[in-house]
């Protein structure tokens, strides 16, 4: 009972020992803040990836794709062993291309990444419905009632924008810098046909990629705004290379939608068109990519990865989404794990403060040690005081640094927008990151680790002044000073 009264007195009126207590809760409230908020981005951009990639991916080696791609379809879907843990299934076909279009009469040309697919399929897969903008859970490639009356309010007229592919053999036309034109004998454009007397013409459609169609604007002592360079119904020319010679072809297509997945990767690269016009367009006729597949359990995709690797051997390649975005993954894992261990010297060096305390104490309190042994106290007794003071420093700086952490964590957002206020600065910057929050996600076995290590580091560097006083002759300790 005794070891403890003297454990609370000195916690009490030592308040040298307050020092200890403020490092280990600072060093606490700061590993649960980053913890949280680091697994907050891990969390949100596992599930936005997962969100916009299959469960798993059956992927042609070859840019030409793969055949017969109904029938694997077909077989994957009466296997015995697979039909009852796959829900969706849908072919894709997707290519490089570049994208051109006009905007005040200016040409505009950029990468894109162009995919062929199919609106039903494709849909029951996951992660492209829900990121539609105008018909959000029901794409379609059609425009809705909005464009089309736009459309015929302005009599729209053709695209006239300079291609980097020319129209047809004869026209010269300059290069955009940096891009080379590709041979006029080698062009195939696919012809417009006419409309007939008793049927109107319909154009391809595509869904274009949100950051593709509008560009934020900075302007002085104003607020940013989104500026929309392609609107529903305006024109835009792709340019790609068909799958067998990689010769270059073009189409020209209306947006009827845009595609935010606040992915910017994705956002700013990717377009939807249909599948059987990109097969044409490509000369793909029968063809695509890949196949995705989406399984009823996630987690037991090991198994139908297996499965698919027996059927088709060597011929496809069988990736899982975490495959395919396996170094992004691992890059965020290990920034995780050597910013822990970084942190983790904050707490180190509180318990190097509780190793120099002590030690003070030691010597200031050799007298008193020496009384307690005369008195009948242990080596064992003497070497617990200091050990459970301690303890109790640990206990307590690790208690406070719990709850000033999820106090943080609770009102990042709060705190973020405070400080950019203040300083006129942004925190954190919405154009580089996925978010338009900081995400946070608070781990109770994370907490519980964080303050168990921190209890533990307060326990070990008060073993050697712990044992110093234990060792002390009680004799020597009466005769000091």
């Amino acid at each position: 009972m005794y070891k403890l009264l003297l454990c609370w007195r000195y916690l009490r009126t030592r308040y040298l020992a307050m020092v200890c207590i403020v490092s280990v809760m600072l060093g606490v409230a700061t590993l649960i803040v980053v913890n949280a908020v680091m697994g907050g981005f891990s969390t949100k951009l596992r599930e936005r990836l997962h969100g916009l990639l299959s469960d798993v991916v059956l992927e042609a080696y070859t840019y030409d794709g793969f055949g017969n791609y109904e029938g694997k379809i077909e077989l994957i879907r009466h296997d015995p062993f697979l039909a009852d843990k796959i829900i969706a299934m849908a072919p894709t076909l997707e290519s490089f291309a570049m994208i051109q279009f006009g905007y005040n009469g200016n040409p505009f040309y950029q990468r894109a990444q162009l995919i062929g697919i199919e609106l039903e399929s494709r849909s029951a897969i996951g992660g492209f419905a829900e990121h539609i903008v105008l018909r959000k859970g029901k794409p379609q490639f059609i425009l809705d009632e909005v464009a089309t009356q736009r459309v015929a309010a302005q009599k729209k007229q053709p695209l006239e924008i300079p291609l980097a592919v020319p129209p047809f053999p004869g026209q010269k036309i300059d290069a955009p810098e940096g891009i080379e034109l590709p041979k006029v004998d080698s062009l195939k454009p696919i012809p417009t046909p006419p409309p007939s007397q008793n049927q109107e013409f319909v154009p391809e459609f595509c869904i274009l990629g949100h950051a593709m169609a509008f560009r934020r604007v900075e302007l002085p002592d104003k607020p940013a705004k989104d500026i929309c360079l392609i609107q529903p119904g305006d024109d835009v020319v792709l340019t790609t290379i068909t799958g067998g010679r990689l010769s270059p072809v073009f189409g020209r297509f209306t947006v009827c939608d845009y595609f935010k997945s606040d992915m910017s990767e994705y956002d700013s690269n990717y377009v939807y068109v249909p599948l059987s016009y990109l097969q044409k367009l490509r000369s793909m006729e029968g063809r695509v990519t890949s196949i995705q597949i989406r399984l009823k359990d996630e987690r037991n995709k090991q198994p139908v990865v297996d499965r698919l690797k027996y059927l088709f051997g060597d011929s496809l390649q069988v990736m899982t989404w975490e495959d395919k975005q396996g170094p992004l993954l691992a890059a965020i894992s290990i920034e995780k794990g050597i910013l822990n261990v970084l942190l983790f010297l904050i707490i180190a060096v509180a318990g190097f403060g509780i190793l120099a305390i002590f030690s003070m104490i030691v010597v200031e309190k050799t007298r008193d040690i020496g009384i307690l042994k005369a008195l009948g106290a242990s080596n064992s007794g003497v070497l617990q005081i200091f050990l459970g003071y301690g303890l109790l420093l640990g206990l307590v700086g690790a208690l406070f640094g719990s709850g000033l952490g999820l106090l943080i964590t609770a009102y990042v957002n709060e705190i973020e927008a405070t400080l950019s206020w203040a300083t006129g600065l942004e925190v954190f910057p919405r154009k580089i990151y996925y978010f338009d929050r900081i995400p946070t996600d608070i781990q109770t076995y994370q907490v519980v680790l964080i303050n168990v290590g921190a209890i533990g580091i307060a326990v070990l560097f008060s073993v050697l002044p712990a044992l110093r006083a234990a060792l002390l002759h009680p004799v020597r300790a009466l005769r000091y000073e």
